[in-house]
C-alpha cells in the first residue's frame, strides 16, 4: 500500500489513494489465477488512470512475492465497493393522471407486478434495466463521463451473485405509497477527463449545481430510477408504443423539414 501511494498525486494529498489490498485465487482454462484488488478511494476523480497507474507500479513487486507472472494490470469496471443509492416514495394521488386515490393504488399494483417480472425473467430484466441506463446514461454523456464504464458496471451489477435481475427495486409501504430504490456502481469524477475540458459537460454540471462526485453520482441513480418508474407507468398502462410512435412521428416531421 505504501509502494502505491508512494506516486505524488492530489488525489493522496486529499486523503485518498489506496486503502486496502484483497486477493483471490481462481481456476481458468489457462490454469490457475492470482487476483489481487487494489481497492482506492479517488476522491472526486473517476480514478482510472490512478487505478491502472498503481497497477503497474505493483506489479514488479507482486511476482517477486508469488514468484509469478504478472498478466493484465487494469482497474474493473464492477466497482462493488462504489455504489450510489438512491430511493423515493410516491402518493397514490401522485401516481394517478386525476389524482384519484383508487386509479392511483391500481396502478402502483400494475406497477408492481411489472416489476416483479423483471425480478423473476433475465429476458425482461434486461430491457427494464435499459431502461434504467436511458436515464443514468443520458446524464453521463451530458456531463462528460465514461458511460461505456458505467453501463458496464451496471449491468455486471445485475447479475452480481445472483441470476441477472432487475437494478432497482419497487413495493408498497403500509400507507399503500410504491417505494422505490436503486443500488448500482458509480464511477464518476469532477477531476480530470472530459468533464474539465469540455464546455458543455462543464456548463450541465454548473446547472445540476453538483460540487462533487458523489453529489454527481446521486444524481445519475435518481435519473435511472425516475426513467424506471416513467417506464413501468407506462407499460402498466397504456402501453409503451404510444410515447414511441409520437416520438417517432416528431422524428419524422424533422426528417422532411419541420
Amino acid at each position: 500500500m505504501a509502494l502505491a501511494n508512494s506516486l505524488p498525486s492530489t488525489m493522496i494529498r486529499l486523503g485518498g489513494g489506496c486503502k486496502n489490498i484483497t486477493t483471490r485465487s481462481i481456476e481458468s482454462l489457462s490454469g490457475p489465477m492470482l487476483i489481487a484488488h487494489i481497492h482506492v478511494d479517488c476522491r472526486d476523480a473517476m480514478g482510472a488512470n490512478a487505478v491502472n497507474t498503481m497497477a503497474e507500479l505493483l506489479a514488479p513487486e507482486l511476482e517477486k512475492i508469488t514468484k509469478g507472472r504478472s498478466l493484465l494490470r487494469i482497474l474493473s469496471n464492477l466497482a462493488t465497493q462504489r455504489l450510489a443509492r438512491v430511493s423515493a416514495t410516491f402518493t397514490p394521488e401522485e401516481m394517478s393522471n386525476t389524482g384519484d386515490s383508487s386509479e392511483g393504488a391500481s396502478i402502483i399494483d400494475a406497477i408492481l407486478e411489472a416489476h416483479h417480472f423483471a425480478m423473476a425473467d433475465p429476458y425482461r430484466a434486461a430491457t427494464h434495466n435499459k431502461g434504467v441506463m436511458n436515464g443514468i446514461s443520458a446524464v453521463a454523456v451530458a456531463c462528460g463521463q465514461d458511460w461505456r464504464a458505467i453501463e458496464s458496471g451496471a449491468h455486471s451489477f445485475a447479475a452480481y451473485g445472483r441470476e441477472y435481475g432487475s437494478l432497482t427495486k419497487w413495493y408498497k409501504d403500509g400507507d399503500g405509497n410504491l417505494v422505490g430504490s436503486i443500488e448500482l456502481p458509480m464511477a464518476v469524477g469532477l477531476v480530470g477527463g472530459a468533464v474539465r475540458v469540455h464546455p458543455a459537460a462543464q456548463a450541465n454540471v454548473e446547472i445540476l449545481g453538483i460540487e462533487t462526485a458523489d453529489e454527481l453520482a446521486k444524481v445519475m441513480a435518481a435519473s435511472g430510477l425516475a426513467q424506471n418508474l416513467g417506464a413501468l407507468r407506462a407499460l402498466a398502462t397504456v402501453g409503451i408504443q404510444a410515447g414511441h410512435m409520437k416520438l417517432h412521428v416528431r422524428n419524422m416531421a424533422v426528417t422532411a423539414g419541420a
